[in-house]
């Protein structure tokens, strides 16, 4: 049987929610809370489940990146990455080394952008939103589905090819987002680091 450990990226690996700190890091704080000043009211609609997540998260994203060339945005990723190392819990960053080290195939599943995602863990696995490029430059779309509650398990069912008895799964979250793929692990863990 294949081992496999998987882990939500916000709140389980990080401290706080790489999306807002990657928009204040990339855009400065005066953008950063202009942007949200505008974008209140369906954010508001959101929490209320009134508008849906994905669609309000796109058009967030849109906001502040559409039209970066893919060169500029990885570039703002990898920097992102080099200042803040902080943000990922050491405890979390010391189970995925242990996985490592055991030879389980690690991953990690989630909502945000893998652009910034995967630099934190180049060694592992990312299955994340992937955003939508056109002619070099994002379009402010996302080329895949918000990786967010039924998302997870199918993106880690598109990965994971053999029947699913192959595999012993083990999934690490801290969220109603991450309520299906800690259903459909073997060993689900809800707030693993504190």
């Amino acid at each position: 049987m294949k081992q496999v450990w998987v882990f939500d990226f916000d709140g389980t690996i990080t401290r706080r929610d790489s999306l807002l700190e990657f928009i204040r890091f990339a855009s400065g704080n005066g953008r950063f809370c202009l942007g949200f000043l505008l974008y209140s009211p369906l954010l508001v609609l959101m929490k209320l489940r009134l508008y849906p997540n994905w669609k309000a998260k796109q058009k967030v994203f849109s906001y502040f990146f559409r039209g970066k060339t893919t060169a500029e945005f990885d570039a703002l990723c990898r920097s992102f990455v080099e200042e803040k190392r902080s943000l990922i819990r050491p405890e979390a960053a010391e189970k995925i080394a242990e996985g490592r080290r055991q030879g389980v195939q690690v991953m990690v599943v989630s909502a945000s952008v893998d652009n910034w995602v995967q630099p934190f863990f180049p060694s592992v696995k990312v299955l994340g939103t992937k955003v939508e490029v056109a002619d070099g430059r994002l379009t402010g779309r996302f080329l895949t589905r918000n990786c967010y509650g039924a998302e997870k398990v199918n993106r880690l069912k598109e990965v994971l090819t053999d029947p699913r008895e192959a595999y012993h799964i083990v999934a690490f979250g801290d969220s109603r987002g991450d309520k299906e793929l800690l259903e459909y692990a073997d060993e689900g863990y809800f707030r693993p680091f504190g």
